[in-house]
């Protein structure tokens, strides 16, 4: 393979798992309606907001009975709100694949102190869903951001479930088909597939998660910014744009432009088709070259967002200096920002294929890809 710079570039080189690319039609005119410097509370905060709730309810097709409440500190604090509210009325199983599934794992069993059964998988392999038991609360992340696994379906949630599922959807969230009747609590942030602005997050309750919590109260007790019940009903205005604390108006006008975006795009299967378009152009390159595959073992399971790679080729002596060494290299180019896998995760690449990104960019980053690896595969035989 030649070591010579491909012709083309990418117009856009972001490929950052987080926060994501902008819409393609982005620009900061498109912000020029936002409510800066009056209240979240007056007419115009509580209107926008609750456009962002209602437009996320079209979008995604959730429930008319479905609870959606924007909270703080991204898809983070809404997780941590489901966690300290609902657990510990029965048993939960916690799956994990991945680190972020791993912090949830730490925060049940070190700071809550739950009766909890841990089933762990290795990145790009999935845990044993056929084993879960949904007389128990299940918590778990559809797409592993970190690992590029995913659940391929919620086929194996019960539709007669005694428990809850409380499911970490933050980068499969307008990527994919998530099933609300089998997802009791959902959230996801708006910094990923639709290349949001950070730190607000989204939680979105079914019916049964709401007597849940109008029924069990924890035996922890819970700071303020948790708290989603008051007299032992649901403060239902968290669920009408009343945020518990002061968003960013200026980051709910980005959202409700990507909303508006999405909606141009076809919506949730536009979405989806862009998505999967991206991910396809990347495995296809894997499946053209052998020193390069998905880090997921299962095709079943690779993920249409975070895709993250491993380098195979027996050539290389040190596996994450090589692949920090190759995103260096793109980096330097301005051809692909922000792809080094995640740090606790194998060595490797991560690269964004969420909606927001053009094929035509992930056409035209791979043969970089190929170059930056040939470079360094010359560049690593020199020095020894």
């Amino acid at each position: 393979m030649s070591t010579e710079q491909p012709a083309t570039r990418p117009a856009n080189p972001r490929f950052s798992s987080g926060p994501c690319a902008k819409p393609p039609t982005f620009d900061l005119t498109k912000l020029a309606d936002a409510a800066l410097g009056r209240s979240h509370r007056a007419a115009v905060g509580k209107d926008k907001l609750k456009a962002a709730i209602e437009g996320t309810r079209e979008v995604l097709g959730i429930p008319a009975d479905y609870r959606i409440g924007i909270v703080p500190a991204s898809d983070t604090g809404a997780v941590e709100m489901a966690l300290w509210s609902l657990l510990g009325e029965r048993k939960v199983e916690m799956l994990a694949w991945e680190s972020f599934g791993a912090g949830w794992i730490t925060d049940v069993i070190k700071q809550l102190k739950v009766d909890a059964e841990v089933k762990t998988a290795d990145y790009g392999q999935l845990v044993d869903l056929a084993s879960v038991d949904f007389a128990n609360d299940v918590v778990f992340t559809w797409n592993g951001t970190t690992s590029g696994v995913r659940v391929p379906n919620g086929d194996w949630i019960a539709d007669d479930r005694q428990g809850l599922t409380i499911c970490d959807a933050t980068s499969a969230a307008f990527a994919m088909d998530l099933p609300w009747d089998k997802l009791d609590v959902t959230t996801f942030s708006w910094q990923k597939v639709l290349g949001g602005e950070a730190a607000h997050g989204m939680l979105i309750l079914s019916p049964r998660t709401v007597e849940r919590l109008e029924s069990y109260t924890p035996a922890w007790p819970l700071p303020k910014i948790f708290r989603l019940t008051k007299g032992g009903k649901l403060i239902e205005g968290i669920f009408t744009g009343a945020t518990i604390n002061t968003p960013s108006m200026l980051a709910v006008e980005d959202y409700l432009f990507a909303l508006d975006w999405a909606r141009s795009v076809g919506g949730l299967q536009g979405l989806i088709a862009r998505a999967d378009a991206n991910a396809g152009a990347v495995h296809a390159f894997c499946a053209q070259n052998d020193w390069i595959a998905n880090l997921a073992e299962d095709e079943a399971t690779e993920s249409n967002t975070s895709v993250c790679l491993k380098f195979t080729d027996a050539r290389i002596q040190d596996g994450a200096r090589f692949a920090k060494a190759v995103a260096k290299r793109l980096e330097a180019e301005n051809i692909a920002l922000d792809i080094g896998a995640y740090r606790d995760a194998p060595a490797g690449l991560r690269i964004w294929c969420g909606g927001t990104v053009e094929t035509s960019d992930i056409e035209a980053m791979l043969p970089w890809l190929a170059w930056a690896f040939e470079a360094e595969i010359a560049a690593q035989s020199v020095a020894a």
